[in-house]
């Protein structure tokens, strides 16, 4: 990997752009999509400057790597990951930006709901169980302290918003916008997702400690699609950093959390420029688990 960083692919390709996310940006191809994957990074709801080098190849390598890891668990919208197979989609000088960023998909309608999974009473699911003692709806025993491992993994989905943060919801809610059985075969899906990769970390000395699908239909079947067991869905710790009651430091953007949460900045005016310690900072934790996970 390199130090070179892209914030966006426009104007690289023919291809029409037909989103473009906080870090993801969607190409029209036809039947198929082109997705690119930036080094944009966001926070509070807010893409911050500058971009942190590699973390694009990391989350495509890494949903590549996992897609094909999951294949036989469940299809998804994987058709290849070659810029050379783009043709003159785009030009020969732009193919070197572009390699290890890009994915070539099916077009899927996409089920608007994230599936979370969590297996460590940890972030958002902590604080709701502080105030509740349950989360999405889901009674848990008492006496849980931060970070404690659950005794069995919990399905708690959110309506997707593409805007803000997503809304949790508890199961009954989510069966309510998209059908009982859909939402019984996702959360089926989900858990067993989970409980693959959580097993998969184990091995490699990560804790997975909870994580986000998100699912489409294709002729009536359910494919995963968007990422997949990556820094930016997904909460890592290193075995070695695991405690009870404390904010364990996860592998992934904590850096530039930590550093933003400790400055005088309010989250509504426009965002400080990162540090150029923290981006560094940052774009080391995205290769190490990259290099944890694959051993590469």
């Amino acid at each position: 990997m390199s130090t070179e960083t892209l914030s966006t692919a426009e104007g690289m390709t023919k291809a029409p752009l037909i989103h473009k996310g906080k870090v993801r940006e969607l190409y029209d191809l036809g039947d198929r999509l082109l997705i690119v994957v930036t080094d944009r990074i966001s926070a509070f709801d807010y893409v911050l400057d500058p971009p942190v080098p590699d973390k694009g190849k990391v989350l495509n390598g890494l949903s590549s790597f996992w897609f094909e890891q999951t294949g036989e668990l469940l299809p998804n919208h994987v058709i290849h990951t070659d810029v050379n197979k783009l043709g003159d989609l785009v030009a020969d000088s732009d193919k070197p930006k572009l390699e290890g960023r890009i994915m070539v998909s099916k077009k899927a309608k996409r089920i608007d709901i994230e599936c979370v999974v969590r297996g460590y009473i940890t972030g958002g699911g902590w604080k709701q169980y502080q105030k509740s003692g349950e989360v999405n709806g889901i009674k848990l025993p008492e006496g849980l302290r931060k970070n404690s491992k659950l005794e069995q993994p919990i399905f708690t989905p959110a309506g997707k918003n593409d805007v803000g943060h997503d809304e949790d919801i508890p199961f009954e809610e989510m069966a309510r916008r998209v059908g009982r059985e859909l939402a019984e075969k996702l959360q089926e899906l989900s858990l067993k997702l989970y409980s693959f990769g959580r097993d998969f970390c184990a091995k490699k000395g990560i804790i997975l400690a909870d994580c986000k699908f998100e699912f489409g239909l294709i002729d009536n079947e359910i494919i995963l699609i968007d990422e997949l067991f990556t820094p930016d869905s997904s909460r890592f710790w290193a075995d070695e950093n695991y405690k009870l009651d404390v904010e364990i430091d996860s592998m992934d953007k904590q850096p530039v959390r930590a550093y933003l949460e400790n400055s005088d900045w309010d989250k509504i005016s426009p965002p400080p420029r990162l540090p150029d310690e923290v981006v560094a900072a940052t774009s080391a934790r995205y290769r190490d688990i990259y290099r944890r996970l694959t051993n590469s």
